[in-house]
């Protein structure tokens, strides 16, 4: 009595838990504490499926129970008989119900056993699943882990399962590659979406001057331009320069010829400085004109002899290289130049969001062709196949031996934060029409059984 009062104490209506679910679930990380929370909530709440098979357990009991009360109601009516004189038939019939009493008393006991104690007697290793549910849980998380989880067991399954030929016949339909391609369109238009602008500004604003700060630019500078020169890039260049200088003095030639007058001295005649004017502009034209004109000129060969000095200087030169840099950090600290490296994401993140959204934009198309070919790879070249079926296999390897843990422990926790009252009805609703048939077999077995001990004994005793 007083052991009742603490159990009630302890737990108003129901049973307390074990002490180990109490500790698991006061040290569990709050994502699992949640994920204990959602499985708990599932465990206490019966679906209309579950109360169909409650209600079959129902009648199975019910059916189980009125065979044990009809054979003991047959053992009341043979011993009668047989007290009566009725014939040897009377034991027989009463030993066979005997038995089968004693076989459906015996499972009965079993099968109750497992869910709660017997007739509420605190008997030794009854209410296996309520006491037992967090052991329960640990060697279910440990079986799970042995027989799973093993690096040999998903190797094996893995490559009975042929992911690359499957996966590749599977994505050689163009119907497949079409909903892939979509998918990944999606995928990368919510990504765009998520991402806010300025974030990432900041992001690829910091990350393009730190790279800038951390790389001498001069070196490469100088090779490239030691290149163009050595192949001619620049001459183009040059042409253009001249094109356009000489088109220009041909329009701008009182410009010219005034700014050389605005600079003579004071004292010269007015007449004389125009002369000089003209004098200087008709040389300038001509000079303009005779290096576009004149692939070999001089000019020409001095500036090729000028850029190969400064590409020499840019790489080795100590001073030019340092004054490289200063410009470098000069250019980089001035806010336009920061908000048109923070303006490129913008652009490019509306032409990929443009591109993703249009089914026959260069992006999807080049997408769509690709998995289509490696598709077709994967599913026809062996080769292929033993990449992806090895990366598959290495990938799921590395999750279960380094995750195995944590795995099992979700096993582990989500059944110590099951409510045993509810986890032992819930279970007893799936299995417990299964366990009545036991009840049922015994009944009929231990008929048998007895009625077999019975002749047995009379024939030998005769």
């Amino acid at each position: 009595m007083e052991r009742r009062k603490t159990d009630d104490a302890t737990a108003p209506g129901r049973r307390a838990r074990p002490a180990i679910a109490t500790s698991r679930a006061t040290t569990s990380t709050t994502s699992r504490g949640a994920t204990t929370s959602v499985a708990s909530r599932a465990m206490t709440s019966f679906s209309p499926a579950d109360e169909e098979k409650r209600r079959g357990v129902r009648r199975m009991k019910s059916t189980a129970t009125g065979l044990l009360l009809l054979v003991a109601l047959v053992y009341a009516l043979a011993k009668w008989a047989q007290d009566s004189g009725a014939g040897p038939w009377a034991g027989y019939v009463a030993a066979a119900a005997e038995a089968g009493m004693v076989g459906a008393l015996a499972d009965w006991f079993a099968v109750t056993a497992l869910f709660r104690h017997p007739l509420g007697l605190p008997i030794p290793h009854t209410a296996i699943i309520p006491t037992k549910k967090d052991q329960l849980g640990v060697s279910l998380g440990e079986f799970v882990g042995e027989n799973f989880l093993s690096e040999g067991v998903v190797r094996q399954r893995l490559r009975a399962v042929g992911t690359g030929s499957r996966l590749g016949a599977w994505l050689a339909e163009p119907a497949h590659a079409d909903r892939v391609t979509a998918e990944l369109a999606t995928a990368l238009r919510g990504a765009l979406t998520v991402l806010r602008d300025s974030d990432v500004q900041a992001v690829v604003g910091e990350a393009v001057t730190r790279r800038a700060d951390a790389q001498e630019i001069a070196p490469g500078l100088g090779k490239m331009l030691e290149k163009v020169v050595a192949d001619g890039g620049h001459k183009r260049v040059v042409d253009l320069v001249c094109v356009r200088a000489h088109d220009w003095l041909v329009l701008h030639d009182q410009q010219v010829m005034d700014a050389v007058q605005g600079g003579a001295p004071g004292w010269t005649p007015r007449f004389v400085d125009r002369k000089i004017g003209e004098r200087v502009y008709k040389e300038l034209l001509r000079f303009v004109t005779e290096m576009r004109d004149a692939p070999s000129h001089p000019a020409r060969g001095a500036l090729d002899r000028f850029l190969t000095d400064f590409a020499s200087d840019l790489q080795s030169d100590t001073d030019t290289r340092a004054r490289v840099e200063r410009l470098k950090t000069e250019v980089l600290a001035r806010g336009e130049v920061q908000d048109l490296i923070a303006s490129a994401w913008t652009a490019v993140r509306s032409m990929i969001v443009s591109a993703a959204e249009d089914e026959r934009s260069e992006l999807r198309l080049r997408v769509r062709a690709s998995l289509l070919s490696l598709g077709v790879r994967m599913a026809t070249e062996p080769k292929t196949q033993a990449k992806v079926d090895g990366w598959v296999e290495g990938v799921a390897v590395h999750v279960v031996t380094t995750y195995r843990k944590e795995i099992t422990s979700l096993i582990t926790d989500t059944v110590a934060g099951w409510d045993a009252e509810h986890t032992t009805r819930k279970i007893e609703a799936h299995i417990g029409r299964d366990l009545q048939f036991i009840r049922i077999n015994g009944t009929v077995v231990g008929s048998l059984a007895g009625l077999l001990i019975y002749t047995v004994s009379r024939v030998l005793g005769a």
